[in-house]
Order: C-alpha cells, then sequence, then structure tokens
C-alpha cells in the first residue's frame, strides 16, 4: 500500500491500497454505448466492485491494470 501522489489506488470506499484491477463500466441510461467509466481495485475488492457493477448490468470489462495502460497506450 502505498500513499504517494499519482499511484493508483482502489476505489473502494476506505480503501488506500494500491489498484491492480481496472473495472471498466457505463450507465446505459446516461452514457452512449462505446463510453467507458472506470473504477479501480485492489486484489481484496475486485470481486466485491465486480459485484455491485455487474448486478445492475453496469460492468463491461476486468483487466489488469497493466493491460489497460497497454490498450490505453496503444490507443493513441
Amino acid at each position: 500500500m502505498t500513499d504517494e501522489p499519482g499511484v493508483p489506488v482502489c476505489s473502494a470506499k476506505g480503501c488506500r491500497a494500491d489498484a491492480v484491477w481496472v473495472l471498466a463500466w457505463n450507465n446505459p441510461r446516461l452514457h452512449t454505448p462505446e463510453r467507458r467509466k472506470t473504477w479501480l481495485a485492489c486484489e481484496e475488492h475486485r470481486e466485491h466492485l465486480s459485484r455491485f457493477l455487474g448486478v445492475r448490468g453496469f460492468l463491461k470489462d476486468v483487466v489488469t491494470l497493466a493491460e489497460w495502460e497497454r490498450r490505453s497506450a496503444s490507443d493513441g
């Protein structure tokens, strides 16, 4: 766990652990189908946050932070 500026941390309430996962989601009532919002998750909270988004039909993809960064770098 780190509190260094610029180091991605988990989006779970109160968690300050380093992020390992990216949960890409969108709310179809608010967002166009191709838009992706993101939450970051540590190992401990990945499943909980995924379930929260999944039961609402919002979850679109779960990938490692490293994979997400590779995809973003290759996109432009």
